[in-house]
């Protein structure tokens, strides 16, 4: 159970690091005006969703998954700091598929944000994990 929780939280780790860095990258290619640069923001932006930041995340939920079948039905249903986790956890997936949706735009040249936006959009995920972490440590309920 050892490895797997150990595995869980390295990747953990990767998808919000991820999760913290695209959206800044986003700021950068709202703010940028010339093609070169907007061309080499996309690939930075495509490499990270699709090389590290979704990988990390399938990996994440998968030794969750793997994490959670180690409790039996009746322990998973008294653990209330862990539903509050896996609602947390299910924002944060929705915010990454969000990010895959802004990254298209940004692709296709028709993002419709300001860098102001993507400031306050980046914020999200620090809130998360804040509140994931204290769920965990903690367990207030």
């Amino acid at each position: 159970m050892l490895w797997v929780k150990a595995f869980h939280i390295i990747f953990v780790i990767t998808w919000f690091a991820a999760l913290f860095y695209l959206p800044r990258l986003f700021v950068y290619h709202a703010m940028c005006d010339d093609k070169t640069g907007s061309e080499r923001f996309k690939i930075m932006e495509r490499k990270l969703y699709r090389g590290i930041m979704t990988p990390s995340a399938v990996l994440t939920v998968l030794f969750g998954v793997w994490l959670l079948s180690f409790y039996s039905l009746d322990q998973l249903m008294i653990l209330h700091w862990l539903h509050a986790k896996l609602a947390l956890v299910l924002l944060l997936l929705a915010y990454h598929g969000y990010c895959g949706r802004l990254l298209r735009q940004f692709s296709n040249d028709t993002n419709q944000h300001s860098h102001i936006f993507y400031r306050w959009f980046n914020e999200l995920p620090v809130f998360i994990l804040l509140a994931v972490i204290i769920l965990v440590v903690v367990k207030p309920f």
